[in-house]
């Protein structure tokens, strides 16, 4: 005779046990299904802080569309070219006898500019080089001091392209780019305002010869939310950069 007690019990505790899992399925997809709500509502919001990037940007094959990006928009985030892309040109550092925009050697300290006004940087293969980048504008209190500054490096071929690096391709940089504010101290520019801060680049087994941009803007205040166009002063720069292998 068949006890019919034990098989109530076991086919009590199967039923448990099928529940306990479907709750447990039921709970992992209600936080899988939140997640992704929670993720399409973060990537949607409109972060941007250009207008250049207001533009609806490309979906994923999920349906989720990529995160707005704040800049370096210059050739990085974007195809733009220049800083003008998105600022305008409305500070009052427009004089170019009274800005300072210098590449030095480091260890020399020695100017690297060259007569016609651009720079020539030098290096051997492999070897490493590292430059001060000074900029400033001269205190001689006609107008209110710039408090930041802001500079690119950048091969202008290099935009448009899939690099990830829009430095000289195949040199290696360590910092070619950067925003800092005014006050850095350097001999023989003490009647300036300056950011000075170094820059090392390295030509590779295939690096060749490159011209580049140095983009720079002096600046004070902030840009509006979304309107880069508002709310901040600033003067636009640019050099030409020449990198040799020597």
């Amino acid at each position: 005779m068949k006890n019919t007690g034990s098989i109530n019990i076991s086919n009590a505790d199967d039923t448990i046990n099928k529940t306990s899992i479907m709750k447990r399925k039921a709970f992992i997809l209600s936080v899988f299904v939140l997640g992704i709500a929670a993720f399409c509502t973060i990537t949607r919001q409109k972060l941007s802080y250009h207008p250049e990037f207001r533009e609806v940007s490309a979906v994923s094959p999920f349906g989720i569309n990529a995160v707005h990006a704040y800049p370096p928009g210059v050739g990085i985030l974007s195809n733009s070219k220049n800083c003008m892309s998105c600022h305008v040109n409305n500070g009052p550092w427009q004089d170019e006898h009274k800005i300072v925009i210098d590449i030095l050697d480091r260890e020399t300290k020695k100017s690297l500019k060259q007569a016609d006004g651009s720079f020539l940087i030098e290096v051997k293969r492999w070897e490493q080089k590292t430059v001060l980048t000074i900029i400033g504008n001269k205190k001689d209190g006609s107008v209110v001091e710039p408090y930041r500054n802001a500079w690119l490096y950048i091969d202008p071929l290099t935009i448009g392209t899939q690099s990830l690096s829009k430095f000289a391709p195949d040199w290696d940089v360590n910092l070619p780019m950067s925003c800092r504010v005014v006050g850095d101290k350097l001999p023989g520019y003490e009647d300036f305002s300056i950011t000075s801060l170094p820059m090392t680049i390295q030509p590779l087994s295939n690096a060749k010869d490159a011209v580049l941009q140095l983009q720079v803007m002096l600046t004070r205040g902030e840009s509006m939310k979304a309107n880069a166009q508002e709310g901040m002063l600033g003067n636009y720069f640019e050099r030409k950069v020449i990198v040799k292998v020597k």
